[in-house]
């Protein structure tokens, strides 16, 4: 047993299967704590295993820029031996693949600027990432910035545009940014005509249609980190949002004309957290 798990991805051409870590359940099921983290409580690592006879083969040590591996994602082609993991705390995607020798290992690829606030430094948290059904674009989300983000991905090695939904960093939010090496201003409150909604949340779990060209965005991470880090969550509940990608040029708007309030269910305020396609999406297909 490795002492941490969380998500997995697996290319059965490859034999293999590449499991990430969160933390331990007793210390993360009360909010997040940087003594936990510091003693050791959370994870860095990616675990190899093999296929068929489930054993398992190699660790992949990310260090600390790799603290809290999640999500992750092979690329769709089937053939291919190589894909991404999204990194939560000091906001990194680092790319796995297949060495010459049959091995596995890891490099860091990203890694998306802090912003400096009062006393400390403020991380983007990427809690969810995707990659589109192509293989051309590479998504995720920082949920404390509050800002999704489009790679293109078609160099693998060197993977830009963002939007950005709300987050703690908006210039009415409860962050004030000191220092910022990517924005001038801090961004402003986002608004979904629809429904005349301020959005006071942020972009969390994602999925892509099938064309890759309408993203969906909800903005629950896990109740009590929610309650945490936006406590709004708790009282109003989450929503989903769209966001249209331009899958020729690239590039990313939200779609002001859709929201779904899922603070206004009969039995909510609930707090809606994956997305799926009925048969299939970019998120959980894989071809033999």
């Amino acid at each position: 047993a490795r002492p941490f798990g969380y998500d997995f991805w697996y290319q059965p051409r490859h034999n293999v299967m590449i499991s990430t870590e969160w933390g331990a359940p007793k210390r993360l099921a009360n909010g997040f704590n940087p003594a936990d983290l510091e003693a050791g409580h959370y994870g860095q690592c990616l675990h190899v295993w093999d296929w068929n006879t489930h054993k398992h083969i190699q660790t992949l040590d990310l260090g600390e820029e790799g603290a809290i591996p999640l999500e992750i994602r092979f690329l769709h082609d089937p053939a291919a031996a190589e894909g991404y993991v999204g990194c939560a705390l000091q906001g990194t995607v680092f790319r796995f693949y297949k060495t010459q020798k049959g091995d596995w290992a890891a490099e860091r690829v990203i890694k998306v600027p802090v912003k400096k606030v009062f006393f400390f430094f403020w991380f983007g948290l990427i809690t969810d990432i995707l990659i589109s059904l192509d293989d051309r674009f590479l998504y995720f989300s920082n949920w404390l910035h509050g800002d999704v983000r489009q790679y293109d991905i078609t160099d693998r090695r060197n993977p830009i545009w963002w939007v950005f939904l709300g987050g703690s960093i908006q210039n009415d939010g409860p962050v004030k940014v000191l220092e910022d090496s990517e924005l001038d201003s801090q961004p402003s409150p986002r608004i979904v005509k629809v429904h005349k909604c301020l959005v006071v949340r942020s972009p969390q779990m994602l999925q892509l249609s099938l064309d890759g060209k309408r993203l969906y965005v909800t903005t629950s991470l896990y109740s009590a980190w929610d309650k945490q880090f936006y406590p709004e969550l708790i009282k109003y509940g989450s929503v989903m949002m769209q966001i249209d990608v331009d899958t020729v040029k690239g590039g990313l708007r939200l779609n002001e004309n859709f929201l779904v309030d899922f603070g206004a269910e009969p039995e909510g305020p609930a707090l809606a957290h994956e997305v799926r396609y009925p048969g299939g999406d970019c998120t959980s297909d894989i071809w033999l």
